[in-house]
């Protein structure tokens, strides 16, 4: 009886014994970030190695060098005796603050500022990158790790991520805040949001209060695993030739109303259907009419080319331009769910919604090539194995290669990517894991990147 009291009472112990959880570490996502003359703003963001479970302080302490403190710059949170208290609430994964350049300033630079960790309240402790240095002019970083930033939603996740590698900086924008994208090269082409799934096709009238659901009789725009359904796509390889909307002509005459279905790929709730024109305007940019399908009246909105960017977008929702990419030299990769295409037999390909694509800046010049390990390792990727590279312009290079889609999800250990940028800096980069199979969570993917060799 006393062997039998003496392990019942142990394997009660064993199964009411808490695991213990792993650190949670405080830190920035690099030690090195640059404003450029074109970034006025920037997010600078503490993360945390898990949600925090109780209400958390952070407390950074930052130190210029040739700047004032609100004069050339200021945060958000203001910054009190050179410190900045941020309050984390339970649950949350990060924290941030919003540095501000004065725009009509003078920067030669060599400004700087330094942003310390200087604590962080029980039990959450500093994580090895405490420190961060942000420079007022451009940087080529020498490599770093990035938690990117899908959003919630899982594989549905909410968010469309932006990287720059030599700035070692991500930008996060909802997939569903915007509607179109306007191109700001020479030609004026209209682009639809792939990464909802939206879909629209052409009338055969100009006046758009004359267009009504009695015109999409007969028309199905929820897109679906159809061949004939690329047609209400623009091209996948991002062919600006090939998009649904085509080319703005000159000649009012001919430019056609077009119906909208805004999109329900990756979780994407349901919105209206929507009509819509686009004209040339007498700015150089564009005139978009549009309406709800069954108005009988419209709304107009002027659109600029800021050659800034490759695209300025417009969202429905606010009935305003938005900002969704960065400056057009200013990232490399954009990750996210989007429609792509799969074989439904050898010889018909039909539309399909990926989560977790990865696609390269093609229309900014980044290149890009897929490298196995049978080859060379990561680690022994050198400068001397770049003449061995053959890189690609093709969009969608890297794509959904860097995965497994089928069996067990996880990252491809096998594999490895080099990126050439805008600029010519050449990076390595290798994806560590997305998914709780590989240690990862889904919608928030780990990377790694490496400068290989520095533009000349």
């Amino acid at each position: 009886m006393l062997l039998a009291s003496l392990a019942s009472s142990l394997l009660l112990a064993c199964s009411t014994e808490e695991v213990s959880l792993p650190d949670n570490l405080a830190q920035f996502e690099a030690s090195e970030q640059g404003m450029d003359a074109s970034t006025s703003t920037a997010t600078i963001k503490i993360k945390f190695s898990r949600a925090v479970e109780t209400a958390t302080t952070v407390v950074v302490q930052l130190t210029p060098t040739g700047l004032t403190y609100g004069s050339e710059f200021t945060t958000n949170p203001a910054a009190v005796s050179n410190q900045i208290s941020l309050s984390v609430p339970a649950g949350s994964t990060e924290t941030s603050f919003v540095l501000t350049k004065n725009e009509s300033s003078f920067f030669s630079g060599s400004e700087k500022i330094a942003f310390k960790i200087n604590s962080v309240s029980a039990p959450a402790l500093l994580g090895t990158i405490a420190e961060l240095s942000v420079k007022f002019t451009a940087i080529v970083s020498t490599g770093s790790t990035l938690k990117l930033n899908g959003g919630t939603g899982g594989s549905s996740a909410i968010n469309s991520v932006f990287v720059d590698f030599s700035n070692n900086a991500q930008t996060s924008i909802a997939r569903a805040a915007w509607d179109l994208g306007f191109y700001t090269g020479n030609e004026f082409v209209v682009k639809l949001n792939n990464t909802t799934a939206a879909t629209a096709f052409v009338t055969n009238k100009t006046d758009i209060t004359q267009v009504s659901s009695a015109d999409t009789v007969g028309k199905n725009l929820t897109l679906g695993y159809d061949a004939s359904h690329l047609a209400l796509i623009d091209d996948l390889s991002g062919d600006l030739s090939k998009t649904v909307i085509t080319a703005v002509s000159a000649t009012d005459a001919d430019n056609k109303v077009y119906i909208l279905s805004r999109g329900t790929g990756g979780g994407t709730s349901k919105k209206d259907l929507m009509k819509l024109r686009v004209l040339r305007n007498t700015s150089g940019g564009y005139t978009l009419q549009y309406a709800a399908l069954n108005e009988t009246t419209f709304k107009t909105l002027s659109i600029a080319k800021d050659a800034t960017y490759l695209f300025n977008y417009i969202s429905f929702d606010t009935q305003a331009t938005v900002a969704v990419e960065p400056a057009k030299d200013r990232w490399d990769i954009q990750w996210t769910g989007a429609i792509y295409k799969t074989n439904l037999s050898a010889t018909v390909e039909i539309p399909y919604y990926f989560s977790d694509q990865v696609l390269i800046n093609h229309l900014a010049g980044v290149q890009a090539a897929e490298v196995l390990t049978s080859t060379v390792s990561y680690d022994n990727f050198g400068e001397s194995n770049l003449s061995s590279v053959t890189f690609s312009s093709n969009r969608n290079i890297i794509g959904v290669n860097w995965r497994a889609t089928t069996g067990t999800v996880g990252v491809k250990t096998d594999r490895f990517y080099v990126i050439k940028d805008a600029l010519g800096n050449i990076y390595k980069l290798k994806f560590l894991n997305f998914t709780s199979a590989d240690g990862g969570e889904r919608g928030y993917p780990n990377i790694q990147y490496t400068l290989v060799k520095k533009a000349s």
